[in-house]
């Protein structure tokens, strides 16, 4: 004969559907699934009813008694539920829906209902405890039956936890994984493979299984609505555990939107858009720009893309904490003026001897000595005057020089190209002149005093009576 075993349920969780009822159920069958390392749950239709099969242990009455499991909180990043709880606010739930649970393991068959509770004039749920219909049978066979329990409410049911979701796995991290987000769907934040809230704003989905403080005491009775200030961190713990290609290039992608307002709540974190550029700069070669810098550099930017480098455009906050930082493999990163440098550092003249210029070019080139003549003639330390293809950047620009002058050799370099132009070429001979006599760079004091001794010497020639 069976036993009345009250349940002693103070309060039946009013907002509580069948779906979360069963949830609850299949939950305590994937945690005893995890914690003796058998074969997966499994969820079928009979003629009987639904059943929620597992191959752990067997569930017997006294673990109706504990609300809390001791082997299921030495383990909080394993399990789901702590048991007890969980299974006892499932039943009642069930019950007041219409629902007839029974239980079968090795131990005892249960089976609820209501029934007066001793010692009151009052009727509350008891289990009812009976011989097991099959003492060598293996793990616990949940069965539900009624109207209330159907394909719909299972699949709803299924659709919370991460086992049962046909979901693509992008990263791993040691604090859980990165889940590509459905389309067209909110992200799914979830705790240990279990549905707990829903997010709009970001770009992954994540799965939680290193849990803080914070998060388990988030963990409310019915699971559900977990507020984002309870898992923002770990999911920026995650990310930033995270080097998987997939992640990166999604995180650098997505840090392109902000210009637009498109990108996503991770990015938006400084040191989260830092790690993710880091690690894309260790496997590719990339450059990163500033909206500005695309502005004010464009033929360089086009130069670097050219190079086959990767442009990346990042907000100002991210391009300040990357400048002279190191990549995952220990390698600088390269922003603007890092490309600049590389550049200036392997750049070599492409010298052209005068006797191949172009008769139009060969007619300014011959005005070179009346150029001098017009300044007092040539410096002495001004050894010669050369013809490149190719010229280094400007001083603390993103463009090609129009000439430079080399101290080491007493020469001056001026771009083929201006011998185009009489006065381009003219100009350029006296602008570098004057960093040869004045040994100053550009926008020094000294070098300004230089370049106004020329133009007044300049003058001086050519105001002379003929």
């Amino acid at each position: 004969m069976a036993r009345a075993f009250d349940l002693n349920i103070q309060e039946v969780l009013e907002a509580w559907t069948v779906t979360e009822a069963i949830r609850e159920l299949i939950a305590n069958a994937i945690d005893e699934h995890r914690l003796t390392g058998t074969t997966e749950p499994e969820i079928v239709e009979e003629a009987d009813g639904w059943h929620i099969r597992d191959a752990g242990r067997g569930l017997a009455h006294d673990h109706l008694t504990a609300n809390e499991s001791a082997e299921k909180l030495a383990h909080p990043n394993l399990v789901i539920g702590k048991f007890g709880v969980g299974l006892k606010d499932a039943v009642a739930v069930l019950h007041r829906h219409g629902v007839a649970v029974t239980i079968h393991s090795r131990h005892n068959t249960l089976e609820f209902g209501s029934h007066p509770k001793a010692g009151f004039d009052i009727t509350t749920l008891h289990a009812f405890v009976d011989d097991p219909a099959d003492p060598t049978m293996t793990g616990t066979d949940v069965v539900l039956s009624g109207p209330a329990v159907n394909i719909a409410t299972i699949d709803a049911a299924r659709r919370l936890f991460l086992a049962y979701a046909d979901v693509e796995q992008l990263g791993t991290s040691s604090y859980g994984t990165v889940l590509a987000r459905p389309p067209g769907s909110d992200a799914t934040i979830y705790i240990n493979g279990l549905k707990v809230a829903d997010d709009p704003d970001l770009l992954f989905s994540y799965n939680i299984t290193s849990l803080t403080k914070p998060l388990r005491k988030a963990l409310n009775r019915e699971r559900s609505n977990v507020g984002r200030a309870a898992y923002s961190d770990r999911v920026k713990a995650i990310l930033l555990d995270c080097t998987d290609t997939a992640v990166v290039d999604a995180l650098v992608e997505d840090l392109q939107g902000y210009q637009s307002g498109t990108w996503h709540d991770e990015v938006q974190r400084v040191d989260v858009g830092l790690h993710a550029c880091q690690q894309l700069a260790a496997r590719t070669d990339t450059v990163f720009l500033t909206p500005l810098d695309i502005l004010t550099a464009p033929d360089f930017v086009d130069r670097a893309q050219g190079d086959g480098l990767e442009v990346v455009v990042v907000p100002d906050t991210i391009a300040t904490k990357l400048r002279g930082q190191t990549d995952a493999s220990g390698q600088p990163i390269r922003d603007l003026d890092g490309y600049r440098d590389e550049w200036n550092d392997s750049f070599a003249f492409e010298f052209v001897d005068p006797a191949e210029l172009t008769p139009a070019e060969q007619h300014v080139w011959d005005r070179l000595d009346d150029i001098m003549a017009f300044r007092g003639g040539q410096p002495e330390g001004v050894r010669q005057i050369r013809i490149s293809e190719t010229m280094r950047l400007a001083e603390g620009a993103y463009r090609e020089a129009c000439g430079v002058w080399d101290p080491t050799n007493g020469t001056i370099v001026i771009k083929r190209s201006l011998l185009a132009d009489v006065s381009r070429f003219a100009g350029t001979i006296l602008h570098e002149v004057a960093h040869a006599t004045s040994g100053a760079g550009d926008v020094t004091w000294q070098f300004e005093e230089a370049l106004t001794d020329e133009l007044g010497r300049v003058y001086e020639t050519a105001s002379r009576p003929r």
